[in-house]
C-alpha cells in the first residue's frame, strides 16, 4: 500500500502500479477502505443471533435448580423447551455452563471417596511381604458354566503361594486361599501380621467376613482402583502366561481335572520356567534367596568370557601383525635385493 501511495503521488496510476505487481486492484481498493489491515476472526463482532442476557440467565438459574441437578446439559434442555423456559441448543446450554462452573457434580454429594488414587507399592526387599490375589474363569464343557481359578501370589519373587479349584464364587473360598498360603510358607504370626495383601474390588475380596478374618490375622489388605486390572498387574500377568501356555487344555471337564493340570503347571511354573521379570531364574530360587548366587555367578563367567575373548582376540592379532611386518620385509628385499 505504501509503495502504491508512493506511485500515485508521482503520477503513477494504482491500476498501473497494481499491473506491474501483479496484484489485482480490487483487492487493493479493499485493503484501503477497511480501518485496520491485521487479520481478525471473521464475521461480525457481535452476531445478530447471539444468546440473550435473560436467555442466560435463565439457563444458570434451571441448572441452579435442585428440580434439576440430577440432570445432564441434554435432559436440561429438552425440560427447558418442554415448560418454555429456553429455546436453544444443548451446546449452547453446556457452553453456559461451563463458563458458569456447572458441569461438575451439582447435586452436592461427592461421588469421590479417594479410591480412584493410584495405590502405594513400596519396594520389597524379600517375599511374603506382599502377596496379591485374584479369581478367574475357567470354561467348562458346559456353556455358560465355569470353574474358578483362586490363585494366590507373592509379589516379591511371583512364586504362587496356593491356588485352588471351585465351582463356586465365594469369600469363604479366598479365606481357604488365605490360611493353605500361610501354612505352605510356614509363616509365624509375626511375619503374617507384616503381610500385605493386595486385591481387585470384586464382591469376594469386600466381603464382611473375609475382611474381618484378615483383621483378625494382623494382615493389611490393600485395593486397587475400580475398574483399573493394572493396579494389580502380577496375578493378572500371571492368568494371562497360564492361559497362553501351548498345553493349556481351554475347557475343563471337572474340578478334578482343573486341579490335577494346574498342580502340574504351578509346579513347573514354580520350580523351571525362568521368569523374565525377576532375571530369568525360576520363582522357587528368587523365593529362597538362591537368586542372587545365580545371577552374580553368571556375571562372573560372563566377565571372565569377555576377559578371554579379549586376550585371545590381542593374541591373534598380535601375530597376525607380526606375520605381516615380516612378509612386508621380505617382499621389499625382494624388490631392492638388500637385506633389511
Amino acid at each position: 500500500m505504501v509503495v502504491i501511495a508512493e506511485g500515485k503521488s508521482k503520477g503513477v496510476s494504482r491500476n498501473r502500479t497494481c499491473e506491474l505487481l501483479q496484484i489485482e486492484e480490487r483487492r487493493v481498493r479493499h485493503w484501503f477502505s477497511r480501518p485496520v489491515l491485521a487479520d481478525t476472526k471473521p464475521g461480525p463482532v457481535h452476531a445478530p443471533h447471539a444468546l440473550l442476557p435473560e436467555e442466560r440467565q435463565a439457563i444458570v438459574a434451571m441448572a441452579k435448580d435442585e428440580n434439576y441437578v440430577d440432570d445432564s446439559h441434554r435432559v436440561l434442555t429438552a425440560k427447558g423447551v418442554d415448560c418454555g423456559n429456553l429455546a436453544v441448543s444443548a451446546s449452547t446450554v453446556y457452553r453456559v455452563m461451563r463458563n458458569e462452573g456447572l458441569t461438575t457434580d451439582r447435586s452436592g454429594r461427592c461421588r469421590r471417596n479417594g479410591n480412584s488414587r493410584k495405590p502405594d507399592r513400596p519396594e520389597l526387599t524379600g517375599p511374603n511381604q506382599r502377596w496379591c490375589w485374584d479369581i478367574s474363569y475357567l470354561r467348562t464343557l458346559v456353556q455358560g458354566v465355569f470353574l474358578y481359578l483362586y490363585v494366590l501370589l507373592d509379589e516379591y519373587s511371583r512364586k504362587v503361594v496356593a491356588f485352588r479349584i471351585s465351582w463356586n464364587l465365594a469369600g469363604a473360598e479366598g479365606k481357604e486361599l488365605i490360611d493353605e498360603g500361610i501354612e505352605k510358607e510356614k509363616l509365624t504370626p509375626e511375619q503374617v501380621k507384616i503381610l500385605e495383601l493386595f486385591n481387585d474390588r470384586g464382591t469376594q475380596m469386600k466381603a464382611k467376613p473375609f475382611k474381618i478374618f484378615l483383621e483378625d490375622l494382623g494382615i493389611s489388605q490393600r485395593f486397587a482402583r475400580p475398574r483399573t486390572p493394572n493396579d494389580n498387574p502380577f496375578v493378572e500377568s500371571l492368568f494371562g502366561t497360564t492361559k497362553g501356555a501351548p498345553e493349556y487344555p481351554g475347557e475343563f471337564t471337572d474340578d478334578v481335572g482343573g486341579i490335577t493340570y494346574f498342580t502340574a503347571y504351578f509346579d513347573f511354573y514354580n520350580n523351571v520356567r525362568l521368569h523374565g521379570n525377576i532375571g530369568y531364574v525360576t520363582p522357587a530360587q528368587r523365593h529362597c534367596g538362591e537368586d542372587k548366587a545365580i545371577l552374580a555367578r553368571r556375571r562372573d563367567r560372563l566377565a571372565g568370557a569377555r576377559k578371554m575373548r579379549l586376550r585371545r582376540n590381542r593374541h591373534t592379532l598380535a601375530g597376525i601383525a607380526g606375520r605381516t611386518k615380516m612378509e612386508d620385509c621380505q617382499y621389499e628385499t625382494c624388490l631392492t635385493g638388500n637385506a633389511v
